[in-house]
Parts: C-alpha cells; sequence; structure tokens
C-alpha cells in the first residue's frame, strides 16, 4: 500500500525526529509500502522519502510549485507532482493514499492531520489514521479533544478514528490491519 506520512520540514528540531523519520521510510521499505510525501528534501520530510528508497521503496512526493521555486523538491523521488498550491498538495496526497502515519511535526502537520481524522469521523473515507508519538507531543492535543468530547463538540466516534502508536513497528502493525467501517455515531459496520 502507499503510506501518506504527514511530519516535520523544519530544520531547527531535536535530531530524535529526524531519526524517527529515518526509522519509519525503513520500516515502510522492509514490509513492502510506498510512501507519499510533500515532496520535500528537507528535515523529516526528506529523511522517511530517502529511508524508503534506500529500503528500495517507492516514493511519490506532492510539491506546491512555490516550494519548487525554492528548491526544497525532492528530486530524487520516483514520481514528483507539482501543484498549483498547498490546497492542491493535499488532495493530490489524500487521492494517491492507502492509509496515513502521522508523526511529530508543527502547524502544517496539524492541518494534514485534522483534515484526515475529520473526513474519516464524517465516513468519507475508511483508510486508517495512526499518529506516532513516541514523546508525547500529541499528548495535549488528545486532551482537549478528550475535553471537546466531554463538552458535546465532537461525535462519539472521534477517537475511533484514529489510533495512537509509541513504536514504529506499533504504528505500521495497525496502519496494516483491516479498516474497521463506522457509523458516523461509531457504531461498529465491520471490517474491510
Amino acid at each position: 500500500m502507499f503510506v501518506c506520512v504527514y511530519c516535520s520540514s523544519s530544520q531547527k528540531i531535536d535530531r530524535k525526529y529526524v531519526d524517527l523519520a529515518r526509522e519509519v521510510g525503513a520500516e515502510l521499505a522492509r514490509r513492502g509500502h510506498g510512501l507519499v510525501s510533500g515532496g520535500a528534501i528537507v528535515s523529516c520530510m526528506g529523511e522517511v522519502a530517502r529511508a524508503v528508497r534506500d529500503g528500495g521503496g517507492r516514493t511519490v512526493g506532492v510539491i506546491p510549485q512555490a516550494l519548487v521555486d525554492v528548491e526544497i523538491a525532492d528530486t530524487d523521488s520516483d514520481e514528483l507532482i507539482v501543484t498549483a498550491d498547498m490546497r492542491e498538495r493535499k488532495g493530490v496526497m489524500d487521492a494517491r493514499s492507502d492509509a496515513f502515519l502521522v508523526l511529530p511535526g508543527g502547524i502544517g502537520t496539524l492541518e494534514e492531520l485534522f483534515e484526515i481524522w475529520t473526513t474519516r469521523v464524517l465516513g468519507i473515507h475508511e483508510r486508517p489514521l495512526v499518529v506516532l508519538d513516541p514523546w508525547g507531543l500529541y499528548g495535549p492535543l488528545r486532551d482537549l479533544v478528550d475535553g471537546m468530547y466531554e463538552q458535546g463538540f465532537t461525535r462519539p466516534n472521534v477517537f475511533d478514528a484514529i489510533s495512537w502508536a509509541t513504536t514504529v513497528e506499533e504504528a505500521l502493525d495497525m496502519l496494516e490491519q483491516p479498516a474497521l467501517h463506522l457509523s458516523p455515531t461509531g457504531e461498529e459496520l465491520g471490517e474491510s
């Protein structure tokens, strides 16, 4: 399958996050999966793609023209798709992916996470969504969404639409599980 990995492009982060991205890419390739990424060569985004290719896997990079113009495009991608803007980029990444893996990242990563999470809660797609969070960066987010649920702002299946992992192996095992079909109220409808 092709796994979309959302992750950081910041070059100011701790090296452990870049090492995590490399470990994810190596494991994706080892398990025979391809990668859909944001198509940049920097930080975690570049590292996960290089690791997939180093392991013999296929990579699809999707990048807006504005970022190609500043010379950060991953021109080594097996397929590099240049889009007009960020909105088109997200749509192409979504359309090309069989599953979604979120690594630690900033507000861009959060935006991507929320869009895929929301559309899964609404029943627009049933593809797996896993957040890999070994060091607890997203702990406050989980607490926030928990509070939103308690206050009635989210649907009962908000947490059924997402899985949380702390190791690469656990995350990929979760991605490889058959999709559980959920109704908009969170009722299990069976597996695919």
